[in-house]
């Protein structure tokens, strides 16, 4: 089972193209929806965002985060069995000029595969850097949880399953991950 739940992970991984990500500020709850990269071990998510923009400063303020994403095969109607998803708690801090130059590059090309569009969208790495107005983020996966499909099956109910995210995990989601992949 827990191998299934792997392949599930990276599924949707490799699949959902936006997460949302929920911050809070002096109690005040927020949440924001992002284009992301995903790397392995240990899991985590890097996005772009403007300094300014109301999560950076959530994340300024209180790293813990949790998060959603999903995937569906697009078909009209309710499919319930075309849906799958889950959910995750972690840690968001900005990506500071020390490994920068580690997610730079890889970030853009997990965003934009195809080179004419990178070069279009891509911003220059000055940009990226204090006191340019926009960052890369790093969310350090902590827990995971999936939906729990074969208890939906049973009695229609909706629960959560954990997958934990050991080293045996960790790794073979690097079995997964894209080429792009950088790991710790």
């Amino acid at each position: 089972m827990e191998e299934s739940l792997i392949d599930r992970t990276a599924q949707l991984l490799n699949k959902a193209r936006y997460l949302n990500m929920a911050t809070a500020r002096e109690g005040v709850p927020w949440v924001a929806t992002l284009e992301y990269a995903w790397f392995p071990d240990p899991l985590h998510f890097v996005f772009g965002s403007s300094t300014g923009a109301r999560h950076s400063g959530d994340i300024r303020a209180e790293p813990r985060v949790s998060g959603s994403l999903f995937v569906t095969s697009g078909a009209a109607g309710l499919d319930i069995a075309a849906v799958d998803g889950a959910q995750f708690t972690g840690r968001c801090t900005e990506i500071g000029p020390d490994r920068l130059d580690t997610y730079y590059a890889l970030f853009y090309e997990a965003m934009f595969p195809d080179a004419r569009q990178r070069a279009e969208w891509q911003l220059p790495v000055e940009q990226l850097r204090a006191p340019a107005p926009h960052r890369l983020y790093r969310v350090d996966v902590e827990r995971w949880w999936l939906i729990d499909t074969r208890r939906w099956a049973e009695d229609r109910i909706d629960h959560r399953i954990e997958l934990p995210l050991d080293a045996g995990t960790q790794a073979r989601l690097s079995g997964h991950a894209r080429p792009h992949a950088v790991s710790r």
